[in-house]
């Protein structure tokens, strides 16, 4: 396993333990104060939970070796189960915060214990910070690895369990939010539409992050390339290396959430012979590997005639 591949294993599971005990103190408060927010708060909880399990299978299937059946080793496979965390975010998620929020406006709520609803918040707040700064930090180191900024490595990234947690993590902080403004109306009026109100939006968040999450995975298995800046840095290293005139083409692709296929029709010297044109492709080959420690596969083609 890769050094990326082990930080992102962990940060998942740190963000797994987090949210299973944050899940049973949850479903404590909501059942004693019957607040539908504290209780879709809960399943949000144990949703992000069930996702730490798929995201930990993701990781651990991903790391299998390359074999004669699969020469390219297992990576995209990551992808698949990640794309199942998402579903399960929709389901076990969203649908109940929804669904029993809608419920709450319709028939109310059973009042009482605020003030552990409160005490249990306050306490997932803290644990679900410790959580999205363990996955920060991971995202500034990884961002680094690939000379971009955190931002756009959280927007473009293909290592879709670290971005699954940061986004769990920061829709938990906002769900916690929307669950303590729900339970505070309730209290100050004392109608539970606005308990019932903020179930709905908790369930609304949810869907959002599990459909970003969906999509993005869905587009890794159908072969995402690299991202566009991570392409042009490869294109630039290329065409600066001694003996490649320019490069015609290139092509990437994503087979795993640490690995990338690079391809590149290389119109190479003239001049060169046979010999001279292996030996500048080997250093164009080892230089990129050596720059991008994402990049395992590298292919070129000494073709001065671009692709159709």
């Amino acid at each position: 396993m890769s050094d990326a591949a082990h930080d992102s294993l962990v940060t998942v599971l740190v963000a797994g333990a987090a949210n299973l005990g944050i899940a049973v103190a949850k479903l404590v408060a909501g059942v004693l104060s019957g607040s539908s927010a504290m209780l879709s708060e809960a399943a949000h909880s144990f949703a992000d939970t069930v996702n730490e399990v798929l995201l930990v299978v993701a990781s651990r299937r991903a790391s299998a070796p390359a074999s004669a059946r699969h020469p390219f080793g297992h990576g995209q496979e990551s992808f698949f189960w990640a794309f199942l965390a998402a579903l399960a975010t929709f389901v076990l998620g969203a649908g109940f915060s929804i669904t029993h929020g809608i419920h709450t406006i319709s028939h109310g709520s059973v009042e009482g214990h605020y003030f552990l609803a409160y005490a249990v918040l306050t306490v997932s707040a803290v644990l679900e910070l410790v959580s999205l700064r363990r996955s920060l930090q991971q995202v500034r180191a990884t961002a680094g690895r690939w000379s971009v900024s955190p931002r756009a490595l959280v927007q473009s990234t293909p290592d879709t369990a670290l971005k699954a947690v940061v986004l769990e993590d920061i829709a938990a902080l906002v769900g916690l939010a929307l669950a303590a403004a729900g339970l505070g109306l309730e209290w100050a009026t004392g109608s539970a539409v606005w308990d019932g109100l903020a179930s709905v939006a908790i369930g609304v968040l949810l869907v959002v992050v599990a459909g970003t999450l969906a999509l993005d995975n869905v587009s890794l298995l159908t072969g995402e390339s690299a991202p566009p800046r991570v392409e042009r840095a490869i294109i630039d290293l290329l065409a600066a290396q001694a003996g490649i005139d320019r490069i015609v083409t290139l092509r990437t692709m994503m087979l795993g959430p640490h690995d990338v296929l690079v391809a590149a029709v290389v119109d190479f010297d003239d001049r060169l012979s046979a010999a001279e044109v292996e030996a500048v492709a080997d250093a164009a080959q080892a230089a990129v590997t050596a720059r991008f420690a994402g990049v395992r596969h590298v292919y070129l083609d000494p073709t001065a005639v671009a692709e159709g």
